[in-house]
């Protein structure tokens, strides 16, 4: 539904870049990445995380970049960054064993979610670190926490149907809690999590923007929306005077022993 080849597929992944790249490496830190390991970042989408856990891990280290499309991480290959195409609940693991495997905003989509824990879990090195961090759009459904008036009444109802088209393809809509019992049961240790989400930010405009246009002729096509509500979404969102939110995104990390 979120192609990669469309246009807003970059400005979105740009958008969560400036959202969620301090959360993601405040947690990449605290586990101690730095030189020489190798790591593994899976559904790199757009480039900004492959580049930051570079930075950590220096020359001697390894960045693997794997997606089921590459088209905007290919730009960044090179050094100690490889990038390849790899379905993580299809493919092997990638051989020699990481001392990090991260994903992020990507098993919530992936139908096989439990085959491609498996195979990240394999993936790790004794003592290898293995990060998740994904979505709860169940936990907090709304665009707007305001709801104040007719445009955030629209927002949300617009963001209600793109939930309904997520759950229709098969995606989870509850899946980011169960990460801690999820890591738990597939055998690693020191297991924690946490949960972030902005209530507004010229990001989550941005990203909203993108999003609803990529997917406009689903929501129409399926009688979530209209075109005339979408534009006059559309236009509400580039007033920037709307709070718009997403979804928590909950993190959660352990060992393997």
């Amino acid at each position: 539904m979120l192609d990669n080849r469309r246009t807003e597929a970059g400005i979105r992944f740009d958008a969560l870049a400036e959202l969620f790249d301090p959360v993601t490496f405040r947690h990449v830190d605290r586990l101690g990445i730095g030189p020489g390991m190798r790591c593994w970042e899976v559904g790199a989408g757009g480039p900004s995380v492959p580049l930051g856990l570079a930075e950590r891990v220096g020359p001697g280290g390894e960045v693997l970049a794997t997606d089921i499309d590459v088209s905007w991480t290919r730009g960044v290959a090179g050094g100690v960054i490889e990038v390849a195409r790899h379905d993580v609940a299809a493919d092997p693991p990638p051989p020699g064993g990481f001392d990090l495997v991260h994903a992020r905003l990507v098993l919530v989509h992936v139908t096989d979610r439990a085959e491609a824990l498996r195979r990240m879990v394999r993936a790790l090195r004794p003592g290898g670190r293995l990060l998740l961090e994904d979505a709860d759009p169940a936990l907090q459904p709304l665009l707007c926490l305001d709801e104040s008036g007719p445009e955030q009444r629209l927002a949300n109802r617009l963001r209600s149907g793109f939930r309904t088209l997520m759950a229709a393809r098969g995606a989870d809509l509850a899946y980011g809690r169960t990460l801690p019992r999820l890591l738990r049961e597939a055998g690693l240790e020191d297991v924690r999590a946490d949960a972030y989400f902005p209530i507004t930010s010229p990001a989550c405009a941005t990203l909203e923007a993108a999003t609803v246009r990529q997917i406009r002729g689903l929501l129409v096509a399926e009688g979530l929306a209209t075109d005339e509500e979408i534009d006059r979404h559309l236009a509400n969102v580039a007033t920037g005077r709307l709070d718009l939110a997403t979804a928590p995104m909950i993190s959660a990390w352990g060992r393997r022993p």
